[in-house]
């Protein structure tokens, strides 16, 4: 991949991230993208809890996070188009993440076919030893559209 697609994708993708209403909500960063690589950050807020007595993160917002991080790396891997979208996602909760703590998703698009892109991501608070959770999924590749105009 060229430097000004890296480039290209990136802004897009920025755009991408800035323009969904639940990753504005969730003050969702995308700290780092590379070529199918993808990380972003996800800030601790009262708002995001589940368990009021713990203080505990609701797994949909991890959830949301690990989505979106996966959909930013198959966005940026060099055999994406760039559109994509959800097929199957599965997470798996390994630990809450430390309330107060940011967490911080992983993702990296190892494999791309035609019309699928395979990615897995992890979840972490400060401790990059535990993950907080493991996610694998299969997200959708747009082909352009051929030009020709019927």
């Amino acid at each position: 991949m060229t430097d000004l697609s890296i480039e290209m994708k990136s802004k897009l993708a920025r755009q991408f991230m800035e323009a969904i209403p639940h990753s504005r909500d969730l003050s969702m960063s995308l700290d780092e993208l590379g070529d199918g690589i993808a990380v972003v950050s996800m800030p601790y807020a009262e708002k995001l809890v589940g368990d009021p007595e713990t203080g505990i993160i609701h797994g949909g917002a991890v959830s949301a996070l690990m989505d979106t991080c996966c959909g930013a790396a198959v966005m940026c891997h060099p055999a994406s188009p760039m559109g994509t979208a959800t097929i199957d996602l599965r997470i798996d909760y390994m630990r809450a993440a430390v309330p107060g703590q940011s967490v911080i998703a992983r993702a990296e698009c190892y494999h791309v076919t035609r019309s699928v892109a395979f990615v897995r991501a992890f979840a972490y608070d400060d401790d990059r030893e535990r993950p907080v959770a493991a996610a694998n999924g299969a997200f959708t590749v747009e082909q352009p559209k051929s030009g020709g105009g019927k």
